[in-house]
């Protein structure tokens, strides 16, 4: 997730508005750009590249770099009160997609949209799109699939059934995916019995874990990883954490049981290739996060395989399987998840 997305407290998601029209036919979208020519991009990020949420956008725009399909610039750590600005700079220096998130800055990133009707943005929203904004297109990380199957991994791990868990702020894009874990767990630890926190920030490691010492020292022997700092703690009380967005298990070798991966690349290749096409408008980008679409997967467990049991693992093969194929669908429960 990004930082300084307001409080949780919002209005209602806008209703999807079916069959958005395209962009006015009128600069570079209009017409298409050269396939052969990269394209330019602006990434706007509230939290250092090393964020989570951040990380992923920003290596999948690497990745799109690396090929040649892009050019791209970004800044991080830009302040709520200084985005628009800097919104606004990329549009007049001739950046053709702008990427970034509008959680605390909606009404003002999707009027510079509008004042730049020749422009692309395909910006982090709790909203839909809206076609009245034809050149505003929307993403966000439904990774629900993954967080279900490192559920089903934590349920079988834990030797107490209490289990922690520390997130950001409890809004839908978090509550979402600890929903969805929750969920995994119960598959395989119907008992289990859950710690939940918010921290009220997107990157505040150290209170992360004051957070989940507290939680351990109540007797949790698992914690969700929502938030950098909670698998310190884990880490230093000799227990075991499922993490979020990124693969840390390399960082945690004895701590990180299992992680729930985000793509980013499926959502910002769609993007690149409508813009060439001259065909981006304002559309909803949530779905190239989900696991059949490749935007996210389970990591491998390093130096957790073998250690969860077996029976455990061909239930999560099976799962993926099925989710993959369309067989099953994981329930995306927004809903602020309660202790138990």
């Amino acid at each position: 997730m990004i930082s300084f997305r307001g409080m949780p407290n919002r209005r209602d998601v806008l209703t999807l508005m079916a069959g958005a029209s395209l962009l006015p036919m009128s600069g570079f979208l209009s017409r298409g750009a050269n396939a052969a020519d990269p394209i330019k991009v602006a990434a706007i990020y509230t939290v250092p590249v090393e964020q989570q949420w951040v990380s992923r956008i920003h290596k999948a725009a690497m990745a799109a770099k690396e090929r040649g399909d892009i050019e791209y610039v970004f800044s991080e750590k830009v302040s709520n009160t200084d985005y628009e600005r800097v919104m606004r700079e990329y549009c007049e220096a001739g950046q053709q997609l702008i990427v970034g998130e509008a959680f605390a800055v909606e009404d003002a990133a999707r009027a510079v949209a509008k004042d730049y009707a020749d422009r692309a943005f395909l910006i982090g929203s709790s909203f839909k799109p809206d076609d009245a904004v034809p050149n505003f297109a929307v993403f966000d990380n439904y990774i629900q699939d993954a967080s279900y199957l490192t559920g089903m991994i934590a349920g079988a791990m834990t030797k107490s059934g209490n289990i922690g868990m520390v997130g950001g702020y409890p809004i839908p894009e978090v509550n979402r995916l600890m929903n969805a874990f929750v969920a995994g767990v119960k598959e395989t630890k119907p008992d289990a019995k859950f710690q939940v926190a918010f921290i009220g920030s997107w990157f505040d490691p150290p209170k992360a874990k004051e957070t989940a010492l507290a939680q351990i020292d109540a007797g949790a022997d698992l914690l969700y990883a929502e938030r950098f700092g909670v698998s310190d703690a884990a880490k230093e009380k000799g227990v075991l954490a499922v993490g979020n967005v990124i693969d840390t298990q390399a960082d945690y070798p004895d701590t990180v049981v299992a992680s729930a991966l985000w793509h980013f690349e499926p959502t910002l290749d769609a993007a690149i290739a409508n813009v060439k096409a001259g065909t981006f408008k304002a559309d909803d980008y949530g779905r190239y996060s989900f696991m059949k679409e490749g935007g996210c997967s389970l990591a491998p467990l390093g130096t957790f395989e073998g250690k969860v049991p077996a029976e455990v693992m061909e239930k999560v093969k099976k799962r993926e399987a099925d989710i993959k194929s369309g067989a099953v669908t994981t329930v995306i429960d927004d809903n602020e998840p309660k202790s138990s």
